[in-house]
């Protein structure tokens, strides 16, 4: 009497579908993820800037004046090294971006400026648009970029 040999186990085919249909699975969740780490990263953007107001009321109280930064670095540097207890000034989150800010010719006003990701955020519906009322060296049209301004 001969048994037969049972096969424990999977076969290359069933392995392979397996396979596939988990790559699918992680592809569409990492897609769908990208758009929340988007939202996340232009919400943090917000409240830098609203940080950097802080600071730059700060820096008035003590200078009777706002910074006469032309960059972001030099904005940092005024900041950090003047007096106010600033041991740091936030970054944009996404590598190789920066925010912008740009001073009144009287010193007396101050744009600040971000790019968001997310096109369609609801931050833009609140937000300056175009130059503020005066002459700055950077735009706030949310046209064809997304970018948020703060302004006092």
């Amino acid at each position: 009497m001969a048994f037969a040999k049972k096969s424990f186990g999977f076969t290359l085919i069933e392995v392979l579908v397996v396979v596939f249909i988990i790559g699918l699975l992680s592809s569409v969740v990492l897609v769908g993820l990208g758009t929340f780490r988007a939202r996340g990263r232009d919400a943090r953007r917000a409240a830098d800037l609203r940080s950097i107001q802080n600071a730059l009321e700060l820096y008035y109280q003590k200078e009777g004046m706002y910074p006469t930064a032309t960059s972001w670095s030099e904005l940092t540097s005024i900041l950090v090294g003047g007096g106010i207890g600033l041991s740091g000034v936030p970054n944009d989150p996404k590598k190789g971006a920066s925010y912008d800010y740009a001073v009144s010719s009287d010193n007396e006003r101050y744009i600040l400026r971000a790019e968001l990701e997310d096109v369609s955020n609801t931050l833009l519906n609140d937000d300056v648009d175009g130059s503020g009322g005066e002459t700055y060296s950077i735009n706030c049209d949310d046209e064809p970029n997304a970018y948020y301004c703060i302004q006092l």
